[in-house]
């Protein structure tokens, strides 16, 4: 790993071997989207659509 100064901006250059395998822990960090069954979702649309209504 080394570093770089460019514009006084310090830069971090690494391996592409490196570089793939923090993207693939960082993927698997992040939450998966929630999913609503029909009621709920439905409960949440009429809710933003008033939601929205109120913002006109």
């Amino acid at each position: 790993m080394n570093t770089l100064t460019i514009d006084k901006k310090k830069y971090v250059v690494i391996e592409q071997k490196n570089y793939e395998e923090l993207k693939l822990i960082a993927a698997r960090k992040s939450s998966t989207a929630k999913k609503m069954n029909l009621s709920e979702g439905k409960k949440m649309a009429f809710e933003l659509i008033d939601k929205w209504e109120k913002e006109k």
